[in-house]
């Protein structure tokens, strides 16, 4: 099984780069999936992770993409709960890339 180091640790991954066990996620580890995929984690970002590991916590799955924005648009407001905004985000698709880096895994129904 691949693995990629963090801070010293060798952290196990799948063949795509997410996490094979979701309990090894912390902060450190998200920064390092981050950076993998390009991204610059800011606030905004961190919001919609939180929010996934939460969605996730509560119903055991990690959401698609169109679950997840109307989710989080009930949650955050519509600003925050349209495509174009979490695109912007997580340019590689929403759902699939802001999972990973939350390490949760890959939403069902992405290719």
């Amino acid at each position: 099984m691949p693995s990629m180091d963090v801070n010293g640790s060798a952290v196990e991954v799948d063949e795509e780069g997410y996490l094979s066990d979701i309990n090894d996620w912390n902060r450190d580890i998200a920064s390092a999936l981050a950076e993998t995929e390009e991204v610059e984690l800011t606030d905004s970002h961190w919001e919609v992770i939180d929010f996934l590991r939460e969605y996730y916590d509560e119903y055991q799955i990690a959401p698609a993409v169109r679950v997840l924005t109307k989710a989080i648009g009930k949650k955050l407001g519509k600003d925050k709960g349209n495509s174009k905004y979490l695109y912007e985000l997580f340019p590689y698709g929403p759902a699939k890339q802001a999972c990973k880096i939350g390490g949760l895994p890959k939403p069902t129904g992405c290719i």
